[in-house]
């Protein structure tokens, strides 16, 4: 095996291009305060889930509403991230990580969501599973939609 066959496979920020030399070895510098903050930001959003989820669990055999929540107002908030951290120059370099990849990312559960259909049709509800399945999906989508587009009005952007 290759000795750099690990870095190809490491997790990186999608915005650094592995075939430019410079940029390769800027992450080799700056890779751990990458992945502190992706920790971080994970830990910040698995706790707020966490806590939706005991401030509003879901009864069996019903829509589990919080997670439904969870995934739209999610994918809203990311809507609004990528305009206010994509598309305008000057944010920090771990902005994004920490709260795109990290805060977003444990906060979003869609491994949830898919066990959560499943367990609606194991259990006799396959009416609500199919609503569950396409609210949810319609839900995220719109949302991130309209965090774009509300995002880029607030601050002037076409």
């Amino acid at each position: 095996m290759p000795r750099t066959f690990w870095r190809l496979v490491e997790p990186v920020d999608a915005d650094v291009d592995l075939r430019d030399p410079r940029q390769r070895a800027e992450l080799r510098r700056r890779h751990g305060s990458v992945l502190g903050a992706v920790a971080l930001g994970g830990a910040v959003g698995a706790l707020a889930r966490y806590g939706i989820g005991l401030l509003w669990p879901a009864a069996p055999g019903t829509i589990p509403w919080d997670v439904l929540v969870i995934n739209v107002s999610g994918s809203l908030l990311i809507g609004v991230l990528m305009v206010l951290v994509v598309e305008r120059p000057g944010a920090h370099r771990l902005l994004r990580p920490l709260l795109g990849t990290g805060v977003l990312g444990g906060y979003t559960t869609f491994s949830t969501y898919a066990l959560d259909v499943h367990r609606l049709v194991e259990g006799g509800h396959p009416g609500a599973a199919a609503g569950y399945l396409v609210g949810t999906l319609a839900g995220a989508l719109f949302g991130t939609w309209a965090g774009l587009v509300l995002t880029r009005r607030a601050v002037g952007h076409r």
